[in-house]
């Protein structure tokens, strides 16, 4: 049952990565690559959070324990609750970019990334909710929550897109902190 959790925060990890996509585009506007480099430089550790959180609960897709699973899981949906209030606070003390309609797309990004927040913070509550001593009730809670989490990531998906559309994500395509990081080994320092 834990594996439907497991799909649909791989929803959430491509509304994450969409916060992080690469471009090659060059734009010249040094005060939207100053505001892109503000967001980008505290986004990346809050994406590793995240991406580290949904980790824990794959981890845990084929165990048997629920208790463990609900530890598991209630602990990283509190860990995605942090990481996507801080990836709206790092969007909103930035300010609008600078590019037309740059105040309704930052209002819509914060208002989405708080609108996480509460989610995975109330997915936590559930979790924290669930009876382990009976193992349908429980794969019944998961299902419900796997869920709620699908819906999650399609209904803040849209508002993330327009934030990083145009010259907006050219300039945060730029940014060592938004670009997505490689699962290869990184070089270690001589």
């Amino acid at each position: 049952m834990n594996k439907k959790l497991v799909a649909a925060l791989s929803g959430g990890a491509a509304l994450v990565m969409a916060l992080t996509g690469c471009s090659d585009s060059d734009n010249g506007d040094k005060k939207l690559d100053d505001w892109a480099k503000t967001v980008c430089d505290q986004m990346q550790p809050q994406v590793k959070k995240i991406q580290d959180a949904n980790s824990s609960i794959a981890s845990v897709q084929n165990e048997e324990d629920s208790k463990k699973i609900q530890q598991t899981d209630s602990a990283a949906f509190q860990a995605n609750a942090d990481a996507y209030k801080a990836l709206g606070s790092a969007v909103q003390n930035a300010g609008p970019p600078p590019v037309k309609d740059g105040e309704t797309s930052q209002k819509n990004a914060v208002k989405a990334l708080n609108d996480l927040s509460a989610a995975y913070t109330n997915l936590k509550k559930r979790m924290d909710g669930l009876d382990t001593g009976d193992k349908g009730k429980f794969a019944a809670g998961l299902k419900g929550i796997a869920g709620d989490i699908g819906k999650l990531s399609s209904q803040s998906d849209e508002a993330l897109k327009k934030l990083q559309s145009g010259d907006v994500g050219k300039a945060m395509a730029k940014q060592p902190g938004c670009q997505k990081t490689s699962t290869s080994a990184t070089p270690t320092k001589k």
